[in-house]
């Protein structure tokens, strides 16, 4: 479904090398869990976090991770959306780590905060160890990754992806514009634009947030690529009508319609879907939304995801086709809207090979899987090479309080990113 890393390193995916190479960098245990359960606090709700993107607690947990940044060294500076970037001083190149700190609501403790103290962890203990490199280790926390005005907002504008008109339509759920968002937080400073003569690559760590490494009983998973996605609205325009006095043969019933859409989605998409094909219905919405009212208009929102193009385009042209199809049965208005297209993409053969190389290295044994979730990695990959790994989520869960990784399996990302780190500088990668 995704081009896989190169044959040469194939047997990579077999099995770990017999004994660890030695590490140039020490990366500290007690202090990168110390460092991810302070993050954690910011915004902590029972036994997760809601620091959504311009919330208070996000404001304030970016400027401890300033001052952290700062204190090993590096050129900090924040621009006006919250993007947290420190430098490495007195290098023309470097290797940007890194991830996103917002958070869903009520989310868990490491979704993308774990991928930011990483690339604090390693930074640090490149400084610490005193050795000279050809190449930098450049730290970001990107912001507002998870949507709350614009999903991956912050890797979209360090990509150089991000428009003034893009800024200025931005909102929240609620209506609140991103532009308010920005002046609440106190946030200012021209946008950070990835520095493509410096920068020479792109690594993020994540937590998998599915069941996969866990099923497979692999600590360590090499993303290959990330599945594209369609969102859509479909809405039917009925007529409101007494529902206990109007026969059902008279109805002109939005919600009658939009559920038999609903129900065909499932047969549907069985037949058109591959092996990692995933769909979901995320809303609906009844109009006037009362019980003795009959809908005058109904609205669902899909969304479905593939790492084959062509399957995603025969899927979407189906649900058009159905819609179509309702009309002509009912009567009704149906439409179809769709608001969202993201092609599958790739992540960097190369710099995945040496995630793979790394994780050997420490005598892990790596997997090979794709992602259906969309990452910062995903938008910096179209600025230059990236590339990313994951280590297992418990019980597969994520975007929830109850979200966690066993504490040796996050140290264990670490030292892999950190290996990996190692081994791009010492080959001067171009």
């Amino acid at each position: 479904m995704f081009a896989a890393v190169g044959a040469a390193h194939r047997s990579l995916w077999l099995r770990p090398r017999q004994n660890e190479e030695p590490a140039v960098v020490e990366i500290k245990n007690e202090r990168l869990i110390a460092d991810l359960r302070r993050l954690a606090e910011f915004g902590k709700y029972k036994t997760g976090v809601d620091r959504v993107a311009f919330s208070p607690a996000d404001v304030a947990s970016r400027d401890w991770l300033k001052e952290r940044l700062g204190e090993i060294g590096l050129l900090v500076k924040q621009d006006r959306l919250g993007n947290v970037y420190g430098a490495w001083p007195d290098v023309d190149r470097a290797l940007l780590i890194g991830s996103h700190s917002d958070t869903v609501p009520r989310g868990g403790w490491l979704d993308g905060a774990m991928g930011v103290i990483y690339a604090l962890e390693v930074a640090r203990a490149f400084r610490e160890s005193g050795t000279g490199v050809p190449i930098g280790v450049d730290v970001v926390a990107f912001q507002d990754e998870e949507g709350t005005y614009l999903p991956l907002l912050g890797s979209k504008s360090l990509a150089g992806l991000l428009s003034e008109g893009d800024v200025g339509h931005a909102h929240r759920s609620d209506g609140e514009a991103l532009t308010s968002a920005i002046a609440s937080a106190g946030f200012s400073g021209d946008p950070i634009v990835a520095d493509r003569h410096r920068l020479v690559g792109f690594l993020e760590g994540h937590i998998e947030q599915g069941p996969r490494l866990l099923a497979a009983g692999r600590k360590i998973g090499v993303v290959t690529g990330f599945a594209g996605t369609r969102r859509m609205s479909i809405k039917a325009e009925g007529r409101a009508d007494h529902a206990g006095t109007t026969p059902m043969t008279m109805r002109r019933d939005a919600g009658r319609a939009i559920f038999a859409f609903a129900s065909w989605v499932d047969s549907a998409f069985s037949e058109l879907s591959g092996a990692e094909t995933v769909w979901n219905i995320g809303s609906a919405t009844l109009k006037p939304g009362a019980p003795n009212v009959v809908p005058s208009r109904a609205e669902l929102a899909l969304e479905f995801r593939d790492g084959d193009l062509g399957r995603l385009e025969r899927m979407e042209s189906a649900v058009h086709d159905k819609a179509a199809g309702l009309q002509r049965e009912t009567g009704l208005a149906v439409s179809v809207d769709v608001t969202t297209r993201v092609p599958p993409t790739t992540t960097n053969s190369k710099l995945a090979e040496e995630l793979a190389e790394a994780a050997a290295d420490l005598g892990e044994q790596p997997m090979q899987l794709a992602s259906g979730a969309g990452h910062d990695c995903m938008i910096i990959g179209q600025t230059m090479p990236a590339a990313m790994f994951f280590v297992p989520s418990i019980g597969g869960r994520s975007h929830d309080i109850d979200e966690d990784t066993a504490e040796e399996d996050i140290v264990l990302g670490c030292r892999v990113l950190a290996r990996a780190v190692e081994r791009l500088i010492s080959n001067e990668l171009p």
